[in-house]
Formats: C-alpha cells, sequence, structure tokens
C-alpha cells in the first residue's frame, strides 16, 4: 500500500468514525472523554479543512424548535468576542452542539460565570472549555496599560478588562527575560488560568462539579493564524481547583438566595 492510500485509509476512517460519533449523539449524549474527543476531531478536521458541517441541516432546526439542548448539548464554551474566534466553525460543530459564552478577552465576571454555571448545571455539557487566542486585543490592551505604553480607553472597558491585569503581571512576572510585546503570548496563556481560577472562586456549584467528576475544565489556546487549538495540561487546572479550595475569600454559597 502506499503512502497517499495509507492516508486516504486514515482519512476516510477518521471521518467514518466521526460521522458514527455524531450520529450517536441524539442517542446518548456524550461523557466527557467523549466530548474532548469530539472538539479535538472537529479541530483537526477544521484545520485539514475536511469539516463535515454536522447539525446544520434544516431537520437539525426543527429539531431544536422541539427539543432541550440539554439533552444535545456536549460542550460549553467561553471564549473571546474576536471575529477571528469562530467557535462552531473551528469546532466542526452544529446546532445544539455547543454552549457558548462570549466576551472580550473570555474574562469571567459575574454574568459569564452565571452563564458557565448555566451551561454545566442546566445544559448539562460534561465539559467547560475556555479558550484564549493569539494575537488577542484585550490582553494586549492590558499589556500595554501595564507597560505604560497604553491609550485612553472609554469608560466601560476598564471594568471589563480589570480581571486580565494579574494574568498580565503574573506573566511578566515569570518571564523577566520578555521585554515589551514579546510577553503577550504568555499573557494570553496566562490569563486562560486567570478566568479559571476566576471561575472556581465565584461558582461552587462549577467547583462541586469538577470535584465530583460530573464535568471537567479544560483550558486552550487558538491560534487565529493556523486554526488549531492547542490544548493546556489539565493538571493545571487541577492545581487552581486545589488553590482555590484553600483560599478561605472563595465564595461557599452555591445557591443563590432566594428573595422574599
Amino acid at each position: 500500500m502506499t503512502d497517499m492510500n495509507r492516508q486516504l485509509v486514515v482519512v476516510l476512517s477518521t471521518l467514518l468514525v466521526s460521522w458514527l460519533i455524531f450520529c450517536d449523539i441524539a442517542a446518548a449524549k456524550p461523557n466527557a472523554d467523549e466530548a474532548l474527543d469530539l472538539l479535538k476531531k472537529g479541530n483537526e478536521r477544521f484545520v485539514s479543512g475536511m469539516s463535515m458541517h454536522p447539525n446544520t441541516s434544516s431537520e437539525r432546526l426543527i429539531q431544536a424548535g422541539k427539543e432541550n439542548q440539554g439533552d444535545h448539548a456536549y460542550a460549553t464554551v467561553i471564549t473571546c468576542s474576536d471575529s477571528r474566534v469562530p467557535v462552531e466553525l473551528l469546532f466542526d460543530a452544529g446546532i445544539m452542539d455547543t454552549f457558548v459564552v462570549r466576551v472580550a478577552g473570555n474574562v469571567v465576571d459575574t454574568d459569564e460565570a452565571g452563564s458557565i454555571e448555566y451551561g454545566l448545571a442546566h445544559v448539562k455539557t460534561p465539559i467547560l472549555v475556555v479558550l484564549g487566542h493569539t494575537q488577542c486585543g484585550a490582553v494586549t490592551a492590558v499589556t500595554h496599560a501595564v507597560h505604560g505604553t497604553g491609550h485612553a480607553l472609554e469608560r466601560n472597558i476598564p471594568q471589563l478588562v480589570d480581571n486580565i491585569e494579574p494574568a498580565v503581571r503574573a506573566a511578566m512576572a515569570a518571564n523577566p527575560e520578555m521585554h515589551g510585546d514579546e510577553v503577550i503570548p504568555a499573557a494570553i496563556e496566562a490569563n486562560v488560568w486567570q478566568g479559571i481560577e476566576d471561575l472556581f472562586m465565584m461558582s461552587p456549584s462549577t467547583r462541586d462539579l469538577v470535584k465530583n467528576h460530573t464535568a471537567r475544565v479544560i483550558g486552550a489556546i487558538y491560534d487565529v493564524g493556523t486554526g488549531k487549538v492547542n490544548w493546556l495540561p489539565e493538571s493545571k487546572v487541577e492545581a487552581i481547583l486545589a488553590r482555590v479550595e484553600a483560599n478561605p475569600a472563595r465564595i461557599m454559597n452555591a445557591m443563590a438566595e432566594e428573595k422574599h
């Protein structure tokens, strides 16, 4: 068998397996491992130019109009509002496949934490992906501000991006040899970890879901120039959770107080 034939067999086998997995979603919602595999394989197809565009037919729309997304969605994703980060496309996912939260800088504040809690606890997705991306304008702006080279911002933006500053300072401290914009890629990754830490600090229900192995939290960086998602080590998430669990400032009450 020639190399070309081997490659063709691999491609066809991957497509067949992926298609069977997608067909099986309606019958049995994926667990965390299967959901992560769907995301990874979807991104591989996107990068290779072999996207299948699953669950985008008129039949799926009819299904969406009649059924609960909680019976189908297999991943919650929080990512940046950046137009270069087309979540469903880069994971080759369709309607009712992903519960997506988008905000500039993929920061996790009250609104974002609440949206994530809804995705994990009510839509019952078995996985959360905190997805940063290369060339992030929000991280770049905060890095410039920390370096004293920033520019004036509209009145609501500072409160939006103030969650990013600890990540930038952590990246600078961890990489003292980097100067100016050299630190931005490290700050982009640090911002993913910061978002996960902020979420764990604010969301006892998310902590409980992760500790009970009902849901997994994964960090990742999307390369806007290649289309590839680079998955970050899950051990770092475990370390962040352990640190938060030891922090007396963490929020403890998982449920909202009733109004009387």
